[in-house]
């Protein structure tokens, strides 16, 4: 039995390469899983589940596939795609989770987090989540008109480069308090998130406890993939 986990692919019609490498690698390799998470920013945008977009409709094709060849499947939002819906869910057959999620594997008990919300030190990241997240925000959004829509989230992606331009790195990283309380508050010692696109596996010590955080990578220049079975677990790099 084997569960896998990926993040942050960002996929775009502008980087057809990335598509390209994750169809490869659910019908080469998530086909034939049991379990399979997408923990947030499968898309670099996402407007709404009625986008007709093609290469959008093409990967909910192919998630779609991977679900009705068996595969238990899961996903979670990321900061890019957190206006994915219950649409969304039915067309591809992926059960939303909240972030965070609480879950077992294989005898472990496991807090999966897209990541974001450990970035406490980025006070302006998480302004702007708090307000996107709020469900009147996102119904006003989207009864906007398509255009308006995509007018926003322009804006938004190059308000986002600026941000990360003018921020030093190590406040867009996880705070390490943060990180302790929520292992803390869910009774864990293994946290899995992506978000921050520096794959990793930190080994601390906390109140006499080991702990380990697992950071899943984008896959910008090469895929990430955690492959976690009944002997543990794998972080491995997808050359492109």
């Amino acid at each position: 039995m084997t569960t896998l986990f990926i993040s942050d692919l960002h996929l775009d019609r502008n980087h057809p390469e990335i598509s390209e490498q994750f169809f490869q690698f659910l019908t080469e390799e998530a086909a034939n899983a049991d379990v399979f998470y997408v923990l947030g920013d499968l898309f670099e945008a996402w407007i709404g589940d009625d986008d007709p977009e093609p290469e959008k409709r093409e990967v909910i094709e192919a998630l779609r596939d991977i679900a009705n060849d068996g595969v238990e499947c899961y996903f979670m939002h990321g900061n890019r795609d957190f206006l994915i819906g219950e649409r969304f869910s039915e067309e591809t057959g992926f059960k939303l989770l909240k972030d965070p999620t609480l879950s077992t594997l294989y005898d472990q008990p496991v807090l999966i987090m897209h990541g974001d919300l450990l970035c406490t030190d980025d006070i302006e990241y998480q302004a702007f989540r708090r307000t996107v997240r709020d469900p009147e925000w996102q119904n006003r959004f989207l009864a906007l008109d398509f255009k308006e829509r995509i007018s926003f989230a322009q804006k938004a992606r190059e308000s986002s480069r600026r941000h990360m331009e003018e921020t030093a790195e190590e406040i867009m990283d996880v705070n390490q308090d943060t990180v302790e309380q929520f292992m803390n508050d869910y009774g864990v010692d293994v946290l899995l998130h992506g978000h921050t696109h520096r794959p990793a596996v930190h080994e601390f010590r906390v109140n006499g406890r080991d702990r380990k955080r697992i950071v899943l990578g984008d896959w910008y220049t090469q895929g990430s993939v955690l492959r976690w079975d009944e002997s543990g677990f794998e972080l491995t790099t997808l050359p492109r």
